[in-house]
């Protein structure tokens, strides 16, 4: 009876299979890799042009770009104001936004840094001109005077001019009873000369250069301006929680003479980076950490970037706080392994259950193995049977090459794995008696005479005839 032919190595398969699982597993890695660490580009939202913050924005998105190894950078959004960057934010168009935190916040908002506080600041010319013909003015000295008074608003934003009708009534001066005249910021200087209002109000950080230049203006005009306090700005906060009580400190605008001469009571206000719901967490967090990495680099060179300040963290913010840049204010910013620990531990479950499916499977490829050695073995049994009975030598040596090319088949699975170790010695034993049984049978035909050998071997075929 031939040998089977013994099926390609299992083993050869196995390693093929292993390898190919083992590649599939570090390229799977490598790109969640690549994935996680490539930089994220976030579209910011920010206006008008030639504004503070544009310059801002603009200045932290070279910094980000000349960071090596940067995980966030920035795309700025030109708009038209706060109220377009919250209208882009609002409608999912933009990642980030700076906007007013004195205007409808959108919905979808969250708080991830303060970029500015502004002052508003109140002033009247301390000697206007008297027109010809026309008595003049009696001086204004607080804001319940104003009723009947022109006054001038620094910039084109209906949100100044909002800001102004909520102190009037504050002060139970109607708005309707107040001409209000707006001029752009590079005007303002001009409008104060001509006296185009009788009081004036600006909104910007503390040292805004807009405000010192339209008080210089003031100042140059009609003297000495005199600022008016906002006495009543604990209850404007209480009533508007976007605004804070806040104070203008002496010499603020100039130090000869002193602009103010004492400090001036008076609300606040900020401009706000917020972030879309529904940013990832760590995109976030990551933004606010290099934010404010770079706000110490460029605050020499640049001074407004050292005015961004974290955010309220506080429960009953008015803008809640994004929870990435809370984890970053907090201490909290999660690691690599925090933020993918949920896809590692899914990893080596797949890889788990791939190792159990890969030791099936290497079970199922020994099968056809295991399956020709049992056929083997059945033959190895009858020949060891018909050697017993053989008076050939001839037929005797073809059963000895054939046993040894099971034994080297029976060996090659034993290497593979295909057989354990008590197969491989029950099958030890069969082979020895298979020799010891050929080896005898030999002997036993070599002692006879060569007639005698041919007469068994006759009667023999007569009996299975």
């Amino acid at each position: 009876m031939p040998v089977p032919p013994s099926p390609r190595s299992a083993k050869r398969r196995l390693t093929f299979i292993t390898l190919a699982g083992v590649l599939a597993i570090v390229g799977a890695l490598v790109a969640g890799y690549y994935f996680a660490m490539r930089p994220v580009t976030l579209r910011i939202a920010v206006g008008p042009a030639n504004s503070d913050d544009l310059k801002v924005v603009q200045n932290l998105a070279q910094a980000f770009n000349n960071q090596r190894n940067s995980l966030v950078r920035l795309r700025p959004v030109q708009t038209d104001g706060a109220l377009a960057s919250a209208s882009l934010l609002g409608d999912g168009k933009v990642d980030l936004a700076i906007i007013r935190g004195d205007l409808e916040v959108p919905r979808n908002a969250q708080a991830v840094a303060t970029l500015r506080k502004n002052v508003v600041v109140l002033w009247v010319a301390s000697a206007a001109k008297k027109e010809k013909g026309k008595k003049a003015a009696p001086g204004i000295t607080k804001i319940g005077q104003l009723t009947g008074r022109r006054i001038g608003v620094v910039g084109r934003t209906q949100a100044n001019v909002n800001l102004l009708k909520v102190i009037l009534r504050q002060y139970g001066v109607d708005p309707a009873k107040v001409e209000i005249i707006q001029f752009p910021a590079n005007e303002a200087a001009e409008a104060i000369r001509n006296q185009k209002a009788d009081a004036y109000l600006a909104a910007g950080p503390v040292n805004s250069k807009i405000t010192a230049d339209a008080i210089a203006a003031s100042a140059r005009e009609g003297g000495a301006p005199k600022f008016l306090a906002i006495d009543s700005a604990e209850a404007i906060a209480q009533n508007h929680p976007a605004y804070e009580a806040s104070e203008i400190p002496a010499g603020t605008f100039g130090s000869a003479p002193s602009r103010p001469e004492e400090e001036v009571k008076t609300i606040s206000f900020a401009h706000h980076i917020v972030a879309r719901r529904g940013i990832a967490e760590s995109t976030v967090a990551v933004f606010t950490r290099q934010l404010f990495a770079v706000r110490q680099n460029l605050k020499n060179e640049f001074p407004l970037a050292a005015k961004i300040e974290t955010p309220d963290t506080d429960k009953d913010a008015t803008i809640p706080v994004h929870p990435g840049a809370a984890a970053f204010v907090d201490g909290e910013e999660k690691t690599f392994l925090d933020r993918y620990s949920d896809y590692i531990w899914w990893a080596l479950m797949a890889l788990s259950a791939m190792g159990s499916a890969g030791a099936w499977f290497a079970g199922y490829l020994k099968k056809d193995d295991r399956s020709v050695n049992t056929s083997q073995r059945d033959r190895l049994l009858d020949m060891l049977t018909a050697a017993r009975q053989c008076d050939s030598m001839d037929e005797l040596d073809q059963m000895q090459a054939e046993a040894d090319a099971i034994l080297r088949d029976t060996l090659q699975c034993f290497e593979h794995g295909a057989i354990e170790e008590g197969t491989l010695t029950a099958f030890n034993i069969a082979i020895e008696q298979f020799h010891n049984a050929v080896a005898d049978r030999k002997a036993l035909l070599l002692s006879m005479p060569q007639n005698l050998q041919r007469a068994s071997a006759q009667f023999r075929a007569a009996g299975n005839a």
